[in-house]
């Protein structure tokens, strides 16, 4: 996979969204001077800053970093008993793998 510059999709996501940079900056908390130096490429972007962009903006986390989603990254196998349907139970699946994603993105630990 190619790496993709994070600064550059922020970009785009910031343009497509319709929004300056001084209203990205207020949409996130982020301030301005920070959000122009993570679009030029001259600091690095922490993860609570790329979820907040992407939030404002309405693009996800893997749209601006170019990680594949947790569907690409998903491989399993399963059996429908039941009546059960094979997309329905890989919806519900990948519905707990995203979530448990984001709740590690977040930084948020699992309980026992």
């Amino acid at each position: 996979m190619a790496r993709v510059d994070v600064g550059v999709s922020i970009e785009r996501a910031r343009v497509a969204a319709g929004l300056s940079q001084r209203a990205l900056a207020d949409r996130t908390g982020i301030s301005q001077a920070t959000l122009s130096r993570i679009i030029s490429g001259d600091r690095a972007a922490k993860i609570p800053e790329i979820v907040a962009i992407a939030w404002a903006t309405g693009q996800t986390v893997a749209q601006l970093t170019g990680a594949q989603t947790v569907a690409d990254r998903a491989q399993y196998a399963a059996r429908a008993t039941n009546a059960s349907g094979m997309e329905e139970m890989r919806q519900a699946l990948l519905h707990f793998l995203e979530l448990d994603d984001y709740l590690d993105e977040q930084a948020i630990p699992a309980t026992i």
